[in-house]
Parts: C-alpha cells; structure tokens; sequence
C-alpha cells in the first residue's frame, strides 16, 4: 500500500491531506522526503511546520486556507497529532476545535498539502474525528516490518539502487546493522555505490563493509562467552573499549541481552511463536525471530547465573576505583557458559 501511495506522489497525483501513523521513522520520513522532492520539482517550496503539542489545530487550518504567495501549492507538516490517539482525561496539552477539523477536512483547499503525523502504534478508533481523517486522508501505515517483511523489503531497496542482493546477505546485513530501516538503507546504498556498475551485495561484501552497531557487538560478544568461545569475547572487548565505550555501560548491555533471552525462552517454553512473543517484549519481530531460530541450548537456569554474575560485576564497576577495565575482562575470561 505504502508503495502505490509513493509511486503515486512521484507521478505528480498528490492529495491535498495524508494521515502518516506509526512509529517507524523511515517510512514517516521518506514519505515526507518524496512530497517535499515532487512538490518543488518546478518551482520554490512554500514549507511550514506546527507541532501539535504546542499550538491548535486551527492554526495548521488557517495557514491551509492562505493562499501561497510564491507557488502553486504549498507543504504544511503538523507533527504530534496526540489528539487523534487515546489520552488521559484532563492530561491534553492543547485545546483543539476537533470539529472545525471535521468540518475542514470535509473541503480541503486544492492550492494546500497538509500531512498530519500521528507517530503512534494505534489511534482511538472510537473518535469521530479519526473516522474522519481516515475517511477524508490518504492514509500512510509507518509501522515496523515483520520479519519476512523486513527480508523482502531488503531486496526491494537494493533494487532500487539497482543491485540484486542475496538473502544470506540480507540476513547477515540484519544481524550485523540491526532492524533500523534508516541505517539498512544507508548500508544498502553504501555497498552499491562501492560496486558501481557490476556485481551484486553478497554476504562476504556485507562482513566487510558493515558498521556493526553496538548492540549488535555486545551481543556477538555475549554469544562467544555463552559459548565458551573466550578469544572471540575478549577480542571484540578490547575492540569496543579502542571505541571510548565504558566497561560500565557495556556491563548493562550484556545484562540487558541476557534478560531479553530469558524472556523470549520462556514465552517460548509457555508455547508462544515468535510473532506473539514480539508482541508481548515490544521488541522488533525479527529479533525474536532470529533469537528463536538460531536458539542455543543454554539452559535458563544457566543463563540466569550469568545474569546474577553481571549484577556483581555491575557493583564493582561502579565502587572499584583503578582500572575497571579488568573487572568486565576477568568476568570475560572465565571458562564460558556450558551447554545444558
């Protein structure tokens, strides 16, 4: 749906009101990005924006109704739309005329384009002025992929740079960069540019062009010791220490990894498939995904020792004075997690 709504704003056939809802920032962002791009093709962009949280609604209305000065049409960005999703009674931030809103939205002005962005997971689908909007908008869904989704989507954007990309390339491209669109698609256009004309995205391209994010090497590392493997723990360590980050920060990181496992193994265990499970964790489906596929059998018991292991080293890292360095090393430097 997202790419018909794109490909018709390319084309020049562009709505006089959108409605962007969700949380995921790409989609938000490069939708704006397009109608920005398609809307000063032949002339200067009459741009304004209004946060929602600061000013009513009748300000956004007003501005639509001026006629632009120094073009045909003209962009206006009403971010936070808080009133279109539930809220806490007495706890709005700004009165809004909701039915001047309804009223308007019934006869927008051609010579205007306004975007309302909701970056919310849900709207109160009971409110009259949400039934509204969506009867009156173009709607766009800026919500996070699922996991086969997100894969598919990977190929489609080195398509778009004009490169084939192999799908043990797109996964190690997600274990490596993350689930972050943005990041995806800047990494994506990197290696294509860096092929130029031949060749396509490979995963040995991908290992050695890809900037690992932190949680990504935190957790590579939280693997090695979990596998015994001390080398590798130790070397991506000493690798992320050379980058200024602090044994402290890096002490809670792992914890965090280790919390996460446990509670994606037990939802496992209670008989819950991965979709449900990022659901209930409110993390990223492709996360879970790549955690219940590639599961290691590391008991949670196991698991739960290491996590009381990194409560110790988390008060010494914070009481120890000297170099603090060595405690998250000694920790590191221990035998390893065995399988159970």
């Amino acid at each position: 749906m997202i790419t018909s709504i794109w490909k018709s704003i390319r084309s020049g056939q562009i709505a006089p009101v959108y409605l962007l809802i969700g949380t995921e920032s790409y989609f938000i962002e490069k939708t704006l990005d397009l109608l920005k791009s398609s809307l000063a093709k032949a002339e200067e962009l009459e741009l304004t924006f209004f946060d929602l949280d600061e000013v009513p609604v009748d300000h956004v209305i007003d501005e639509a109704d001026t006629f632009p000065f120094f073009s045909e049409r003209k962009l206006i960005i009403a971010k936070n739309a808080s009133f279109l999703k539930a809220a806490e009674r007495g706890k709005e931030k700004i009165n809004h005329d909701l039915k001047l809103l309804e009223s308007w939205l019934e006869n927008p002005p051609s010579a205007s384009v306004t975007i309302f962005v909701a970056p919310y997971e849900k709207l109160d689908e009971r409110k009259k002025i949400v039934k509204s909007m969506k009867q009156h908008a173009v709607v766009v869904e800026a919500k996070s992929l699922q996991a086969n989704d997100l894969e598919s989507w990977l190929s489609q954007e080195a398509k778009s740079f004009g490169k084939d990309i192999s799908r043990g390339a797109v996964r190690k491209l997600i274990e490596m960069a993350g689930t972050n669109l943005t990041l995806l698609s800047s990494e994506v256009e990197k290696m294509s540019l860096y092929l130029g004309a031949e060749g396509g995205i490979t995963e040995e391209l991908v290992e050695g062009m890809t900037s690992r994010t932190l949680e990504q090497d935190a957790f590579k590392m939280l693997q090695a010791y979990l596998d015994g493997n001390i080398s590798t723990a130790l070397s991506v360590y000493y690798d992320l220490l050379r980058q200024k980050e602090e044994p402290v920060a890096l002490a809670a990181l792992l914890a965090s990894q280790i919390r996460f496992m446990v509670h994606v193994y037990y939802l496992q265990k209670k008989g819950y498939h991965a979709q449900q499970i990022s659901k209930q964790l409110k993390a990223h489906p492709y996360r879970v995904k790549l955690l219940v596929e590639k599961r290691q059998p590391f008991s949670e018991q196991r698991l739960l020792e290491v996590l009381g292991d990194l409560a110790e080293i988390d008060l010494q890292l914070k009481t120890v004075s000297g170099n603090r360095e060595r405690v998250l090393e000694f920790f590191l430097m221990k035998r390893g997690a065995k399988k159970s």
